[in-house]
């Protein structure tokens, strides 16, 4: 897992599998959580605008995902 992305499309891959992981309980609620925060605080402004999921990611994630997302990031 990379921490960077330029491209919004491997972004939102990366965060939807983490979060599917964690949804097949494949990952722990505290690991998703480190891991999440590690790609939004070295991506921050690519992941969000003006407090919202940005909208290149969105299509990609999904309103459940984009949920269990901001739940962790503004907690």
């Amino acid at each position: 897992m990379r921490a960077v992305y330029r491209n919004p499309k491997e972004l939102a891959t990366c965060l939807k599998d983490l979060v599917d992981n964690y949804l097949e309980d494949l990952l722990s609620y505290e690991n998703l959580e480190s891991k999440v925060k590690k790609i939004v605080d070295a991506n921050e402004d690519r992941v969000y605008k003006d407090n919202k999921i940005s909208l290149k990611l969105y299509p990609y994630l999904g309103d459940e995902r984009v949920q269990i997302i901001d739940k962790i990031i503004k907690g």
